[in-house]
């Protein structure tokens, strides 16, 4: 049995870029930070992480459309590890390929929509990027 699974929460550091493969499937690159907020001796201390992801078919479609830098996103996928030859020495990079993208609401009086922790609009946010806007389903469809 193999298990691969990852949830993670964070703000986009970068406008979602979007392409297509050669065979016209869509594919979205995203980067995220996610904080964790600890005590360290009594003190509160903030350690940042950065996550590449990869979204694809009409999920990609819909990040590209609808996220931009500083959105707040939920991500449910899959490590992968990339590996490849420079200069004789093997390199590598793990990424998340996600199977499910959730909005997160924005911060009251900013633009950017980041997730904060508090302060959400009175109105409830989308919850998945779904084949329409976030607003009309929550329903996948690829």
């Amino acid at each position: 049995m193999s298990l691969n699974s990852v949830n993670i929460m964070g703000n986009l550091t970068r406008d979602p870029e979007m392409r297509f493969t050669s065979s016209g499937r869509p594919v979205c690159n995203l980067s995220i930070a996610n904080n964790r907020v600890f005590s360290k001796d009594g003190q509160k201390t903030q350690e940042v992480s950065y996550f590449d992801i990869e979204v694809w078919g009409v999920i990609a479609e819909n990040c590209a459309k609808y996220l931009a830098k500083g959105s707040g996103i939920i991500v449910e996928g899959r490590l992968k590890q990339d590996r490849w030859d420079k200069d004789g020495k093997t390199q590598s990079k793990v990424r998340i390929v996600a199977n499910n993208v959730h909005f997160m609401p924005k911060r009251q009086g900013d633009g950017g929509g980041g997730y904060d922790g508090g302060g959400y609009q009175s109105e409830p946010a989308p919850s998945r990027a779904s084949a329409g806007s976030p607003a009309e389903s929550s329903a996948w469809e690829e």
